[in-house]
């Protein structure tokens, strides 16, 4: 882990942690990213053509990409992100931003020559954000011991999307191709869990927000998640979530192994990539298999903390979830939804699908550091944001204007 001096680089390492999801909606959970770090943007082009063509779980790689390039090129260090399915950001302290900035630039090279998609990319103060009318504020939500999740409120992380996607706001903050980029830091970056089913019937993904997007209010919309629809997202294992060992499917060799060895070994060697890969997933399969022990591989142990380390519950102004949930649970909710919309106390975007998509980042089985992103198939969270978008705007529109002053 990356050593930090003194000042403000020490700042989201020394964040307090919390296991109770319910926290994000406690304002003091939450302490202002320092001035001087820096927000890294990223966000794919045109990603919807992209999943309408069938390459989400490529959308998917790209935007954990994002994530496993900052991190690589800080050391490893513990810094605040979030993965959004077509897009991710992280920030950085200004002792690690040019090297995080290069590690982006190098992404989107990447995600161009292997996969053909287009990545826009930026490095946005967090004072310049605050210049602009937002705060970012940052919590620190603890999957198991050593993986954490931020979480931001503040509408920091709304802004720098909506100035990531203005060619004219972005001017200042886009960061340039260099000619001597070279391979992206992609080690830990892995593709080899097949689509998780939704055992309940139903993989749910969805966007939700209070209508008055004071994060104080979501208090009443996680009470209301649990209380009307018995969604407990406070729970450590909620039975909601999307991850458990019967759900976990792997097949030898990995669908997604060659996709793997294609970003990871960009400019490296994608056969000396593959080669790896395909090894570890043949002691893997062993070990599952026998049980038995292999170095640092302890394949309960690991399982178990699959299904403990992912991001299928995120905050970031806005709840991010991917539920597995029955045909019951899921009528009923839509049905909350439509009503909470229609009495304008919140705002939904919604996607339905009958699996979810695993891409994983894997620093040291060892020391149990490994996070998974999660994404309902079909491009979960992309689309539920296309429906975001279009129901926030028709609510804007339907809002009542203040009459005339005399």
């Amino acid at each position: 882990m990356a050593e930090m001096t003194e000042g403000t680089e020490g700042f989201y390492e020394g964040l307090p942690v919390f296991s109770d999801f319910g926290r994000v909606s406690e304002a003091e959970a939450f302490a202002p990213l320092p001035d001087d770090w820096t927000l890294l943007v990223a966000d794919i082009v045109r990603s919807r053509d992209a999943v309408a063509a069938g390459q989400y779980k490529t959308v998917n790689m790209v935007a954990a990409a994002v994530v496993t390039a900052v991190l690589n090129a800080a050391g490893r260090a513990d810094l605040p992100f979030v993965f959004g399915g077509d897009g991710a950001m992280a920030a950085v302290p200004p002792s690690l931003a040019e090297a995080a900035s290069e590690a982006l630039v190098r992404v989107r090279v990447m995600a161009r020559e292997t996969a053909g998609l287009d990545l826009r990319v930026a490095a946005i103060p967090a004072r310049d954000l605050r210049r602009q009318g937002a705060d970012l504020r940052v919590a620190k939500f603890e999957l198991s011991l050593g993986n954490n999740l931020a979480m931001f409120s503040g509408g920091g992380i709304e802004l720098a999307d909506t100035i990531l996607k203005d060619e004219t706001r972005v001017a200042p903050y886009r960061l340039a191709e260099s000619s001597a980029a070279g391979p992206a830091p992609l080690d830990g970056l892995s593709c080899r869990w097949e689509a998780l089913p939704a055992e309940r019937g139903r993989m749910v993904t969805l966007i939700l927000r209070p209508a008055s997007g004071r994060v104080e209010d979501l208090k009443h919309l996680l009470f209301d998640l649990r209380s009307l629809l018995g969604i407990d997202l406070a729970a450590s294992d909620p039975a909601s979530a999307p991850v458990r060992r019967s759900s976990l499917k792997f097949r030898f060799p990995p669908s997604g192994l060659r996709m793997e060895a294609r970003m990871v070994g960009w400019r490296r060697g994608t056969w000396r990539i593959y080669l790896s890969g395909f090894l570890a997933s043949l002691a893997f399969v062993f070990g599952v298999v026998t049980g038995q022990r292999l170095g640092p591989f302890e394949p309960r142990k690991y399982l178990r903390e699959v299904s403990l380390n992912t991001d299928f519950r995120k905050f970031d102004d806005t709840l991010r979830l991917v539920l597995d949930l029955d045909a019951g649970e899921t009528a009923a909710l839509s049905e909350y939804l439509a009503s909470g919309e229609a009495d304008g106390r919140l705002v939904y975007g919604m996607h339905v699908s009958h699996s979810a998509l695993m891409t994983c980042l894997v620093f040291s089985i060892e020391q149990s550091r490994h996070i998974h992103f999660i994404d309902g198939a079909g491009g979960g969270f992309a689309r539920a944001a296309v429906d975001f978008k279009a129901r926030l705007a028709a609510a804007s529109s339907a809002a009542p204007t203040a009459p005339p002053s005399v």
